[in-house]
């Protein structure tokens, strides 16, 4: 009979190894992020739960975005990496 081994872990170190996972994942099968991404992955990159909040964002061209179809709004991954930087604060 085999015996199983069990490893724990804190959390913290449970998802910088996922993390690290995911990342020689994508480099090892060369897979990209798309450029135009969806309003909840947008929201989830700026850390907001508005719609409203999103929109304000977009009306005052603060993040890019694209409107192929009435309905349907993606926005622009890297003017939100742009605008997460623009607005860091750097520690003394």
């Amino acid at each position: 009979m085999k015996t199983m081994e069990v490893i724990c872990l804190q959390s913290e170190a449970l998802y910088m190894l996922v993390d690290e996972v995911v990342e020689h994942v994508k480099t090892s099968h060369d897979i990209k992020e798309d450029k135009w991404i969806a309003p909840e992955e947008a929201m989830r990159m700026l850390n907001i739960t508005s719609d409203t909040t999103l929109q304000k964002l977009r009306d005052n061209l603060d993040i890019e975005f694209s409107q192929p179809s009435r309905k349907i709004i993606l926005y622009d991954r890297d003017s939100i990496y742009a605008y997460l930087e623009k607005h860091r604060k750097k520690s003394f």
